[in-house]
C-alpha cells in the first residue's frame, strides 16, 4: 500500500507562502539563496508488512514511521541528518532540518538519497543491510529492516521521496500434514543464507501469530536443492528443498505453506514476490482469489475468497486500490463486511464489475454503513466509482439507529454506474435499493428490483439524494415500504425518498408504495418521489398511488406523468426519455422489448 503523507500545518503554509513568491521570480528558475529549505514528504513502505503482533518503538517494518526519528539525507555530495516528524497515527511523515538544512537554489528537480538507519559514527555511507540472527523477539525481527529512497528525483512543486525496504521479508506458515495433530510450539529457522556483509547463514523466525513465522533477510538467492526452511517440532527436524532457486529481492514478500509430516516437509502452496508463476517451486501456489497489477494498482477478482480478500485490503487501508471482477462470484453462505467502513475508510479506488454478477450478498449489521460498499469517496476524495455489477439476491439488513443501507453503497459521494439489484434491502432511516444516501456525485444507468423496507427516507434507487448529487436514466420496480417512525418526519417514494439533490432525469417507478403506523412529523409519500426540492425532467411512475410526488417544493415545476396506458402509454415515456437523454448528452437509452422499459448504454 502507498501511504497518503500529509505535511503539517506550518510545513504546508510554508509551501503555500514559497508558491506565492516564485510566481514573481524571473523566468530563469534561480531561487534567491537560504530563502527555500527543502522539506520532504516520505511516502512508501507497505502496511503489508505489519506482522501480528504488539506494538513496539521500531516499526518501519509495520509501513509506518513509529519509531523512527531521523534519516540520513544524501544531496549531492553533502550528507546531513533530517528530522522525521511523523502524524498522529504514525502513517504519514515530513522530513525536515531546522538548522543547516539544505535549500532550493532553483525550480529544477534535485536529486536525493536516503536511508535509516544510519551509522552515527559515519553518516555519510549508506550501512549494507545486516540482519539479526535470532529475530524470535518482535524487537529484534523489526531491528533487522532497513529502508532507503536511492537517486531519486524530487520535484520542487511536489517534493516526495519514495522509500522502500532494502530487506527481503519471508513468511511461513505450517500446518499439520501426516503423522501430526498440531504443529503448536515449532521452531522454524531459515537457513543456507548468504553470509555476505557479516548476514547469518541462519536466522531464528519470529512467531507472528498462531503457527505463522516470519524473517527479514539480506537480498539474496538460495540454491535449488539447498535445504531452505527447518522446522523443529516433537523432537524432530524437517527441511524443505526448493526445487528451483529461492530469489529473495528486496521490498519483495515471499510466503510459504508448508505441511508438517513425519517424513519431512512438503510445499503446499506459495506466495512469491513478484513472480507470477510462483517460482516454479513445488505445489500448487496459494489461491488468494485475486490477481495484483502493480502498474495499474488494480485486483482483478475471479472468486469469493478474492472479493472477501480485497474487501479485507481496503477496509485495512488500501482505499485507493482498483478492483475488476474476471467471474461472476456467489457469496452464499460468506460473512460479508461492506468495503469502506465509513467515512474516513471510505473507498476511493475503481470497482469495475465488467457486467460479472454477484450472487446471494448477505450482510446483517449494527453497524450505521451497509452494502455492497459502506462508504463510497468522501468530501475530501470524490474518485470513488462503483459500475458495471449485477447484484442478486442479496439481503442487507441495517439495524443501526441512523443506518444507511443500499444494494450497491449504503453512503456515497461518489459515482455509481450501470448497477442493478434485486433482493431485499431494510434498514432504518436511510434506505435504498441501490443506495442508502447519495451525497454530491452521480446515479446512472442504475435499476432495482428489490424489496425496500425503512423509516425515514427510503426509496425504489435511493433512500435520498443530497447537495450536487444527479440522478439519470433509473428505474425502481421492487415495492417500497415505510415502517413509520413515531416521531420523525417521513419520506417515501418508487424512486426516491428524499430528493434534494440537482437534478433528476429520465427515471422511472413501477413498485407499490405502501406505509405501516403513524408520526407526529410530516409523512410524504409518493409513487414516485416522497419530498422533491430540486428540478424533474422526463419522469414516470404507475403504481398504487394516484400521487406522483408526496411534497413537491413551491416553484418547482417537475415533469414526472403516470402512466396511465391509454393517454400516455410506456412507449410515449421511452420516447419522451429518450428525447431528453439525447438533449443532455448523455450515452444511455431506453428500450421496450418487454412490459416495461430497460436500459442499454449506446
Amino acid at each position: 500500500m502507498r501511504h497518503r503523507i500529509f505535511i503539517p500545518a506550518a510545513t504546508a503554509l510554508l509551501f503555500a507562502l514559497a508558491a506565492c513568491t516564485q510566481d514573481e521570480l524571473a523566468g530563469d528558475n534561480r531561487l534567491p539563496e537560504g530563502e527555500y529549505p527543502v522539506v520532504i514528504r516520505a511516502t512508501g513502505l507497505s502496511v503489508e508488512a505489519t506482522p501480528l503482533a504488539a506494538p513496539s518503538t521500531r516499526a518501519s517494518v509495520d509501513g509506518d514511521w513509529h519509531g523512527v526519528t531521523s534519516v540520513a539525507l544524501k544531496m549531492g555530495d553533502a550528507v546531513k541528518e533530517y528530522t522525521v516528524t511523523a502524524s498522529t497515527d504514525f502513517k504519514s511523515a515530513t522530513l525536515s532540518r531546522e538548522n543547516d538544512p539544505y535549500y532550493w537554489t532553483s525550480r529544477d528537480p534535485i536529486t536525493i538519497s536516503a536511508w535509516w538507519p544510519f551509522d552515527n559514527a559515519d553518516i555519510t555511507q549508506m550501512p549494507a543491510v545486516k540482519v539479526a540472527e535470532d529475530q524470535s523477539k518482535l524487537a529484534d525481527f523489526q531491528n533487522s529492516d532497513f529502508i532507503s529512497a536511492e537517486n531519486r528525483k524530487v520535484e520542487f512543486n511536489n517534493p516526495t521521496l519514495e522509500f522502500t525496504h532494502r530487506t527481503a521479508r519471508v513468511t511461513i506458515e505450517l500446518k499439520p500434514g501426516t503423522g501430526f495433530t498440531s504443529v503448536a510450539g515449532a521452531m522454524v529457522s531459515l537457513v543456507s543464507l548468504s553470509a555476505d556483509n557479516g548476514n547469518p547463514t541462519a536466522i531464528k523466525t519470529y512467531n507472528a501469530s498462531g503457527n505463522t513465522y516470519e524473517a527479514l533477510t539480506a537480498p539474496q538467492t538460495v540454491a535449488a536443492g539447498k535445504p531452505f526452511v527447518k522446522v523443529e517440532l516433537g523432537g524432530g527436524t524437517f527441511y524443505f528443498r526448493p526445487q528451483n532457486n529461492v530469489v529473495l529481492e528486496a521490498g519483495s514478500r515471499y510466503k510459504y505453506t508448508v505441511k508438517v509430516n513425519a517424513t519431512g516437509l512438503t510445499l503446499e502452496g506459495c506466495t512469491i514476490g513478484n513472480w507470477a508463476d510462483g517460482g516454479g517451486e513445488s505445489g500448487a501456489a496459494e489461491d488468494l482469489g485475486y490477481i495484483y497489477d502493480s502498474n495499474t494498482n488494480t485486483y482483478t477478482v475471479y472468486n469469493a475468497d478474492g472479493l472477501m480478500n480485497v474487501a479485507e485490503l481496503v477496509n485495512g487501508g488500501k482505499t485507493d486500490i482498483n478492483i475488476t471482477l474476471d467471474k461472476n462470484i456467489d457469496l452464499t453462505g460468506k460473512g460479508w463486511t461492506p468495503i469502506g467502513t465509513d467515512y474516513d475508510n471510505s473507498y476511493t479506488g475503481t470497482f469495475d464489475g465488467g457486467g460479472h454478477t454477484i450472487t446471494g450478498l448477505t450482510v446483517t449489521t449494527n453497524d450505521e454503513y451497509a452494502g455492497l460498499f459502506g462508504y463510497l469517496s468522501n468530501f475530501n476524495n470524490a474518485a470513488g466509482t462503483v459500475k458495471n455489477v449485477v447484484m442478486e439476491g442479496i439481503q442487507i439488513t441495517c439495524n443501526h439507529r441512523s443506518g444507511y443501507a443500499g444494494g450497491v453503497v449504503g453512503y456515497s459521494w461518489g459515482t455509481i454506474e450501470n448497477c442493478s439489484v434485486s433482493g431485499s434491502v431494510s434498514g432504518t432511516v436511510y434506505v435504498g435499493g441501490v443506495v442508502g444516501v447519495q451525497r454530491d456525485g452521480s446515479i446512472t444507468g442504475c435499476s432495482s428490483s428489490a424489496t425496500v423496507k425503512g423509516m425515514v427516507d427510503v426509496g425504489g434507487v435511493a433512500g435520498q439524494t443530497n447537495s450536487n448529487a444527479t440522478l439519470t436514466a433509473c428505474y425502481a420496480t421492487g415495492n417500497v415500504t415505510l415502517e413509520i417512525a413515531p416521531k420523525k418526519n417521513i419520506a417515501g417514494g418508487g424512486l426516491v425518498g428524499m430528493n434534494a439533490g440537482s437534478s433528476l432525469l429520465a427515471c422511472y417507478a413501477t413498485g407499490n408504495v405502501t406505509s405501516t403506523g403513524s408520526s407526529t412529523g410530516y409523512v410524504h409519500i409518493g409513487g414516485f418521489l416522497g419530498n422533491n426540492y430540486t428540478t424533474v425532467t422526463a419522469c414516470y411512475w404507475k403504481n398504487n398511488h394516484e400521487q406522483g410526488i408526496g411534497y413537491n417544493k413551491e416553484g418547482i415545476a417537475p415533469e414526472v406523468t403516470k402512466v396511465d396506458g391509454s393517454v400516455v402509454t410506456w412507449q410515449k415515456a421511452v420516447d419522451a426519455m429518450n428525447t431528453a437523454l439525447q438533449n443532455a448528452g448523455s450515452e444511455w437509452r431506453y428500450e421496450l422489448k418487454g412490459a416495461l422499459p430497460t436500459l442499454r448504454k449506446q
